[in-house]
């Protein structure tokens, strides 16, 4: 496996170095963009799941410990002595759990969005699978703006709700079905560097009871829905980073 990469904002001369991760069915830059922008100081660089956003499609299964192996080796080439922090939504929120299992990755500071050890049930992911295999990722638009978003955030700012969805709609089926079986399988193991765990207040799909923090007028995706707000808090952390798993 290859990820996409795309750098979202700073350069490589860029004081530190953040990599952030998608939600599943979304394009990172969509996604991360804003946020990116705001984030004044630091070298901003987006993965994508495969098949989504800029990511080739899928020719085989894949896990989250994949997407993490992958990651560590490239962040590794790209830091160049810099600290490197890490922050994920969701899928790449359980991503950023499997990097805190490891004690030699080049991640210093691990920030998991609408993320939990555990999301979902397998039976849950697998018959979402079979859906898109059969329908295809349209079919989980009218779904996903109901879960994705805070209540009146798609009347209030359509056009980034809008540009979300369109490339949802225009994801990959395979990959997405095959990123659904990666999550129903995947569960953290012991986390052995500190992990920040935030969730949105109206999000539904990961409880907001067992964030580290709170993002108050959210949904399930922070970064898209409160850009400046979501960068305040990374840089908080990346500053100060955490001491407790």
């Amino acid at each position: 496996m290859t990820l996409a990469l795309t750098r979202l904002a700073g350069a490589e001369d860029s004081e530190r170095l953040l990599v952030v991760g998608p939600s599943l069915g979304t394009s990172v830059a969509l996604l991360w963009r804003d946020c990116a922008r705001a984030l004044s100081g630091f070298e901003v660089i987006g993965w994508d799941l495969p098949g989504h956003g800029s990511g080739t499609p899928a020719a085989e299964p894949f896990t989250v410990q994949d997407i993490a192996d992958e990651l560590t080796g490239r962040v590794e080439a790209l830091a160049g002595g810099r600290p490197v922090a890490y922050a994920g939504v969701s899928f790449g929120g359980a991503v950023g759990f499997e990097l805190a299992t490891r004690a030699g990755s080049p991640f210093e500071t691990l920030v998991c969005i609408g993320a939990a050890p555990r999301i979902g049930e397998p039976a849950m992911w697998r018959e979402r699978a079979a859906l898109v295999r059969r329908a295809g990722t349209p079919v989980m638009v009218e779904g996903s703006a109901q879960r994705w978003f805070a209540p009146g955030f798609v009347e209030r700012a359509p056009q980034v709700a809008g540009a979300l969805l369109r490339a949802l709609a225009d994801a990959d089926q395979e990959s997405y079905a095959l990123a659904c079986e990666a999550l129903g399988r995947y569960r953290a193991g012991d986390a052995v560097k500190p992990v920040r765990v935030l969730v949105g207040e109206h999000d539904v799909v990961v409880s907001p009871e067992t964030a580290d923090r709170v993002l108050a007028g959210c949904g399930h995706l922070p970064p898209a829905e409160d850009p400046a707000g979501v960068a305040a808090v990374l840089i908080e952390e990346m500053r100060c980073p955490t001491t407790t798993a």
